[in-house]
């Protein structure tokens, strides 16, 4: 059975052979979901993630961030130890995957990207996805404007996307070869709308949304987290919430004043929220300079995470941590997983 992703954490698991020691492993996830389509692999059913929570109990080394980076520092990590974060803000961090992490006493840490928060509308990613793979009709011709260029496109026959087209490709994932004009059509928009600011996204996809005639709130199944739902979520010792910048930019194409607003106001917008220091940071896309971990390091923050596959070991720095994003996958499969990347001997 093919896993989608698989085959990436395997080539990771190979460079970090031999990693039985002392050190840490962050785990990535993004959501606890069943989706109909998941280009991105962000989405763990809520299943299958309570069979990853099950063997971390049963392996017995879970620890909150925080705490393992602590207890490295101190060389008090006589084997390898594991802390689970998510990225993003999605709601159902709160409603789907905390309960689970509950019923495991498994810490986790949430990084939020705070310029969705209370925002009644997708991510900009998922938006993107309903529109161009969802089944329908689409104009033939697309002609867009983004950051004074214009993108022109004939979508033709693949303007239509039958039913029986979307069960067959819907496991498709963004970087498999594209197997319809309108999956290369969704991924070259990706590429150029990451590198766009937040205000030319939005004009963008609010075009896009016209053009394909959709309503732009969209599913509230991926809708982000509320102020509410913020502070619900960073209820209980388990839990510690990051901050994942306001607007989730691709950091690097930003000047340096604009990824200090980025920041800097994210930081000050979550800890209005919770009335607390927020310590702990997330590079959006794992992307970042030196200008940026800089720039993190003087708003503050304590640690933040990259998505490098790796093991946080002593002399690791904490500005630039290593993590691994994890899979939909059964628990069997997650277990041989962590025991053949990181826990043979």
């Amino acid at each position: 059975m093919k896993l989608p992703g698989i085959n990436r954490l395997r080539r990771a698991a190979r460079r970090l052979k031999g990693s039985h020691a002392s050190g840490g492993i962050i785990l990535l996830y993004h959501r606890v979901a069943e989706v109909s389509s998941n280009p991105w692999g962000l989405c763990v059913s809520s299943r299958h993630f309570a069979e990853h929570l099950e063997v971390l109990r049963k392996r017995g080394f879970v620890m909150p961030l925080g705490q393992l980076l602590e207890a490295l520092r101190d060389g008090k990590l006589s084997r390898l130890h594991v802390a689970v974060s998510f990225d993003d803000g999605y709601a159902d961090n709160l409603h789907a995957a905390k309960p689970l992490l509950e019923r495991y006493e498994t810490p986790a840490t949430f990084f939020l990207t705070t310029g969705y928060i209370d925002r009644q509308r997708e991510f900009w990613w998922d938006e993107l996805e309903r529109i161009l793979l969802r089944p329908g009709k689409l104009p033939e011709t697309l002609q867009l404007s983004m950051a004074g260029r214009t993108f022109h496109r004939t979508l033709g026959k693949a303007a239509q996307l039958s039913d029986d087209d979307f069960r067959q490709h819907r496991s498709w994932k963004a970087w498999e070869e594209a197997p319809s004009p309108r999956h290369e059509l969704y991924y070259s928009l990706w590429q150029t709308l990451q590198m766009l600011r937040e205000n030319e996204r939005r004009k963008a996809m609010d075009e896009l949304a016209v053009w394909a005639g959709v309503t732009p709130a969209g599913r509230q199944t991926h809708w982000p987290l509320s102020n509410e739902e913020v502070m619900a979520l960073a209820k209980g010792e388990l839990f510690e919430i990051g901050d994942h910048t306001a607007t989730h930019p691709l950091l690097s194409a930003l000047p340096a004043v604009l990824q200090r607003e980025e920041i800097q106001q994210s930081k000050a917008h979550l800890e209005e929220i919770l009335e607390r220091p927020v310590t702990s940071f997330s590079y959006p896309h794992g992307n970042y300079t030196a200008e940026t971990v800089a720039l993190v390091r003087a708003a503050g923050f304590t640690c933040a995470c990259s998505t490098v596959a790796g093991i946080v070991r002593i002399g690791t720095d904490c500005l630039q941590l290593p993590r691994v994003q994890v899979g939909d996958w059964d628990g069997e499969v997650f277990n041989r997983w962590l025991s053949r990347s990181f826990f043979s001997a």
